[in-house]
């Protein structure tokens, strides 16, 4: 029977020669992973089921990233009931301030998540390795806790689309702005519990980093997963580590196919308040900025950073814009300070900070006060996502946020250059 990826996947981690769109399966998972918000709910449902140990203490990711550096004693107290935790049990990856990373650049950064594998996370971002070719999606906290006891979950599975993309990428145009443009055609509801497969010329030739922002952003069209077939760019990325490659068969069933040429797409912003919202950066105009927020999940890599750079260098945000740079992980800070980048942030007059999800969920690190107005390169710009619920937050990639921490308002690189 011909099958997407997906469906290869997810058959590969039961005992089933195959599955089919709406069966619901009991599947093994490679990895479960929890935060700082998240898994402390999971553990306590854990310690009241009685059970004495977890199912592998090598197959769960607990990473605090959320809250931390600890803003306050009630974030303090959720980081150390995951401490707590991972030295009773002996959790492998357990990575405490310092050592941590935002956790969807963390996990592939170390080569916790490979092609084939079946990962699931207590955020809903967890889609993101589907960049690797892995079937990853978000689940509640006691489906967690259910893994740490099981090292199973329970699927319904998804049915898949499929987005082929074709043509040359226009200057400044990435894969943030390929998914916010794909939201901004199906709408926030547009792939509802689907496997959001990307296709075409144009991503395969897109980096490993535009791929991780695409998957990432899935779940923001109502997708239950995104996912990329692995090449040679996956492979350059994994390296030689264990690897099993699953790719769709030729007369795959998909509940639609969706083809976008490339070519017609320029840098996109979606304004308040839905990542749907999308429209060129072009048709932007004079909104004014408090705020530019350069980091996250989504865009907080090195060659987002080295994209802000290009921008920044030489340059000076306006006085009235608070520049705030979050590199994703320890690496990838070192790696900007090695190549000048945090000293081309700071003499823009930015903040370079420790690696955090902070202001992208209006943790700390960022908070919009009533009224004021953000740009950043961020997933969600829900009301009150990054602060005050009469603030209002557009997202973009880092490019145009740095472009418009210089101009005070939301700019088109070019506008800088």
């Amino acid at each position: 029977m011909a099958s997407t990826i997906t469906e290869k996947i997810l058959a590969a981690h039961t005992e089933k020669r195959s599955v089919e769109p709406g069966e619901f399966i009991e599947a093994k998972v490679d990895l479960a992973l929890g935060n700082d918000i998240t898994a402390p709910l999971a553990i306590k449902e854990f310690e009241r089921s009685g059970v004495k140990r977890v199912f592998d203490n090598k197959r769960i990711a607990l990473i605090p990233d959320h809250f931390t550096p600890n803003k306050d004693l009630k974030s303090a107290n959720q980081c150390k009931i995951l401490k707590n935790f991972a030295s009773k049990h002996k959790i492998k990856h357990y990575y405490e301030v310092g050592r941590m990373g935002v956790e969807h650049a963390l996990l592939p950064e170390l080569g916790l998540v490979l092609p084939g594998d079946l990962v699931i996370g207590a955020d809903s971002h967890t889609c993101t390795y589907g960049a690797l070719g892995a079937f990853s999606t978000g689940v509640g906290s006691t489906d967690l806790a259910a893994a740490f006891i099981t090292g199973k979950c329970w699927f319904r599975v998804p049915e898949s689309m499929r987005f082929v993309f074709r043509g040359r990428l226009n200057r400044w145009v990435g894969g943030k702005d390929l998914i916010l443009y794909t939201i901004g055609d199906i709408g926030v509801d547009g792939a509802l519990y689907k496997a959001m497969e990307f296709t075409g010329d144009a991503i395969n030739k897109l980096p490993m980093d535009d791929r991780f922002s695409m998957c990432n952003m899935a779940i923001e069209a109502g997708g239950k997963s995104g996912i990329i077939e692995p090449d040679g760019i996956t492979k350059g990325y994994t390296g030689s580590k264990r690897t099993k490659i699953y790719k769709s068969d030729k007369d795959a069933r998909y509940s639609d196919i969706i083809e976008y040429d490339v070519k017609k797409i320029e840098p996109q912003v979606a304004t308040p308040h839905l990542p749907s919202n999308a429209k060129p950066v072009s048709k932007i105009k004079n909104v004014r900025v408090d705020q530019a927020v350069i980091g996250s999940c989504t865009n907080g890599r090195i060659s987002d950073l080295r994209s802000a750079a290009r921008i920044l260098k030489g340059k000076k945000a306006k006085s009235s814009v608070r520049l705030i740079v979050i590199p994703a992980t320890q690496k990838i800070y070192l790696e900007a300070v090695k190549e000048g980048l945090a000293e081309i942030f700071v003499k823009a007059g930015g903040v370079f900070s420790t690696p955090t999800c902070g202001p992208c969920l209006g943790g700390h690190m960022g908070i919009l006060a009533e009224g004021e107005t953000a740009i950043a390169t961020t997933n969600r710009n829900f009301v009150g996502r990054m602060g005050h619920t009469g603030s209002k937050v557009y997202l973009s990639n880092p490019a145009v946020a740095a472009a418009s921490a210089i101009k005070g308002r939301i700019a088109h690189p070019e506008e800088v250059l």
